[in-house]
């Protein structure tokens, strides 16, 4: 073909750059009969022969009028991927030849049968493409949950609405040859209540259903809790609780192996009295090894033995005197706020849920199984977490115990299924766990706040290990920029929705794995519902429209002008008085 041919065509490409590629069309009417539609966010063709092609979007375009001459439309397109002449679609842009022979606009069955390149078996779908809905946008399931997930934008962009769809269709994906629950287990932490409505057959945890026995934390989680960081004496307080509860752990089950993290029981009360006992202690002034407990002076040969005696009751001591008693090493004032914080904490009844009596009867097992979903006659493929009614002080510290409880099922899982089976079994039954931190940012932000620990490092490590695990995350924010970066940059699939906040814009798009140029530009400007679709799990970075859910989460927005408009309501304080004391 002669140069002098390439040129009469109505498109042609003038420029071939590594990440973008110039087309000049010279009659944009005859170019956009053979498509509907035709605007940025288009899929063109561009040949390199008959059948192998470089699919390319549409950035831009400018127009370029001459005096007496039609106008000649400049269009800029970024490379996407390469498709060969078996129909196999690859990532890239380096492969065509120079120069190009042809440019013309995508099919539609040419684009569907791209996207549709996924293995059958591994295809997950719950968007369309937003240039033209009858383009079904499918990613690879298998690809796309065992890899972390990131669901971004604005208030009012749509994202509660688009995580109901993918946790619903995940819940519908089945083999076929069977009727009952599939073998999904999601656990939500649902920060504003939204989520019963979209899942009502869910595995429902409020704050008054949900228990989650305070000796199931670990050390980190009890200090977060129980000690106050900013005190002088925040160091020697935890040293001391430590040692305490780690000896009532070891007394309670008759164990000298058992660690301070080991999850089982042990008694607050008793722990209580110890503390209590510390903070009054006096002892014989000739003999330091007796305390003078008033009737029934004891001697002690080491703190294991005395703590021991001290776990039973709240004893009275000698008032020290100069010539008789002396104070105990804890007797100077420096446990009392240790110990009244201690003992509101114990005494909250808003903490009912981590003290309450039940604490005392619900296993390890059990709580595992409510968490999970896995009460007998309540199995639930989803598990609210309904956080809306969780003290704030204590809503990290709920996250992080849930979190890390989830994250040690599946590794002693795994290493039981590792145990059980031979080692030339290729198909382990497991049973993956996805976790969705909804409002991530409200429990693991950015800053190094101490009262932030315990979450943060169990969300972190679930990033960061949790997938060789079967434990994966969906982090949902609004504030993108706010979350720990360690986390969110661990994510490999985006569903980037409308952000508004430009600080959020520059985040997400510093952290996405592939260059978007203009793409990611339309954040701001995004309808809702549209989002920005990308990551390993997809065949190319898109911009979808994701279908709608049914039933809806209740995330709608209040009708300001509409219920302002209503005749005066009179509300009920009394009741909503009466609620609030609860």
């Amino acid at each position: 073909m002669s140069m002098f041919d390439i040129e009469e065509k109505v498109a042609k490409v003038i420029s071939v750059l590594p990440n973008k590629i110039k087309i000049e069309i010279n009659n944009i009417e005859q170019f956009k009969l053979q498509s509907e539609k035709f605007s940025v966010g288009s899929y063109l063709r561009v040949s390199d022969s008959e059948d192998c092609a470089l699919i390319c979007i549409i950035e831009n375009f400018t127009i370029q009028k001459e005096e007496n001459k039609d106008s000649i439309y400049l269009i800029e397109a970024m490379p996407i991927g390469f498709l060969d002449v078996d129909g196999k679609f690859t990532r890239g842009g380096n492969n065509i030849a120079i120069p190009p022979t042809d440019v013309e606009t995508a099919k539609n069955e040419e684009i569907q049968q791209i996207y549709d390149s996924i293995e059958i078996d591994s295809k997950f779908c719950f968007a369309s493409l937003s240039q033209d809905k009858s383009i079904k946008v499918p990613v690879n399931g298998n690809k796309f949950f065992n890899k972390h997930i990131a669901v971004v934008g604005s208030t009012g962009s749509g994202k509660s609405h688009t995580v109901a769809k993918i946790l619903q269709e995940a819940t519908l994906t089945k083999n076929v040859g069977y009727k009952n629950l599939n073998n999904s287990h999601i656990v939500i932490f649902d920060i504003h209540s939204e989520y019963h409505t979209a899942f009502p057959h869910a595995n429902y945890l409020d704050v008054d259903s949900l228990f989650l026995p305070y000796w199931l934390m670990n050390g980190e989680e009890l200090e977060e809790l129980l000690v106050e960081t900013g005190e002088n004496q925040a160091y020697n307080q935890s040293s001391l609780l430590r040692r305490i509860i780690t000896r009532n752990k070891q007394t309670t089950h008759d164990n000298s192996n058992l660690t301070y993290d080991a999850p089982v029981k042990f008694s607050v009360s008793e722990v209580l009295n110890c503390l209590l006992n510390l903070s009054r202690e006096t002892k014989n002034y000739k003999s330091p090894n007796k305390m003078s407990i008033k009737s029934n002076e004891q001697s002690f040969e080491t703190d294991e033995e005395k703590f021991d005696f001290y776990f039973k009751k709240q004893y009275e001591f000698e008032e020290a005197k100069s010539q008789s008693f002396s104070k105990g090493t804890y007797n100077d004032g420096s446990l009392e706020k240790f110990i009244s914080r201690i003992r509101n904490k114990y005494l909250d009844k808003r903490l009912e849920f981590l003290f309450g009596e039940k604490s005392e009867s619900h296993t390890f097992e059990s709580t595992l199984r409510q968490i999970l979903g896995y009460e007998e006659d309540r199995e639930s493929n989803v598990t609210i977490i309904d956080l809306s009614g969780v003290p704030f002080e204590v809503l990290s510290i709920t996250v992080s115990l849930i979190s890390r409880l989830i994250f040690e099922y599946g590794y002693h899982y795994k290493k039981m299924l590792e145990k059980v089976q031979s080692n030339n079994e290729v198909n382990l039954e497991y049973a993956p766990i996805l976790l969705v931190y909804e409002e991530a940012h409200k429990y693991v932000p950015k800053n190094s706040s101490a009262k932030y620990n315990a979450s943060r490092v169990s969300i972190e490590r679930i990033a960061k290990e949790g997938r060789k695990y079967g434990v994966s995350a969906m982090i949902v924010s609004q504030r993108p920029s706010e979350i720990s970066e360690t986390i969110f940059s661990q994510c490999s699939n985006f569903v980037s929705m409308r952000l508004t906040n430009p600080e959020d814009q520059n985040y997400v798009k510093r952290l996405m794995p592939d260059t978007l140029g203009p793409l990611t530009d339309s954040l701001p400007t995004l309808k809702e519902g549209d989002a920005i679709l990308l990551g390993d799990a997809l065949i190319m970075p898109s911009l979808v429209t994701i279908d709608r859910c049914a039933p809806s989460p209740s995330s709608n927005d209040i009708m300001y002008l509409e219920h302002w408009k209503k005749e005066w309501l009179d509300i009920s304080f009394d009741k909503l008085a009466e609620r609030w004391i609860k």
